[in-house]
């Protein structure tokens, strides 16, 4: 199972949550790793992409604690693991691990976010 990758690669309405500010940090992390695929060099494009991956991801899970979320262990859970694994890279990076990000994002999004839509 996996969902279309955009190409090229950048948030659209198919991604939409309902949330705005959720929504708008959705479109800057889909930059963040868009930047890192054309720069794969740059270490600063992959700092920024892992500080506005890990500021997206409190946010979205004080909302989800605000509202007793009833996946949020699981949701958490998920993010703990994105965030080890890109907190643990370094510049260069490798065609995989782009792609790795890239299809990280779209299937969290469409497979695990979507559930939250409605409930936060």
């Amino acid at each position: 199972m996996g969902f279309e990758i955009p190409e090229p690669y950048a948030w659209d309405e198919s991604f939409r949550v309902a949330y705005d500010n959720l929504d708008t940090e959705h479109q800057s992390i889909f930059t963040c790793i868009f930047d890192c695929s054309k720069a794969p060099g740059d270490g600063g494009k992959l700092a920024k992409l892992v500080e506005v991956t890990t500021n997206h991801f409190a946010t979205e899970e004080k909302m989800m604690q605000a509202k007793n979320y009833g996946e949020f262990g699981d949701h958490k859970k998920l993010h703990d693991e994105f965030v080890t694994k890109i907190k643990g890279l370094s510049a260069p990076l490798g065609d995989d691990t782009v792609a790795f990000a890239k299809n990280w994002l779209v299937n969290h999004i469409k497979g695990t976010d979507f559930k939250y839509k409605g409930k936060l």
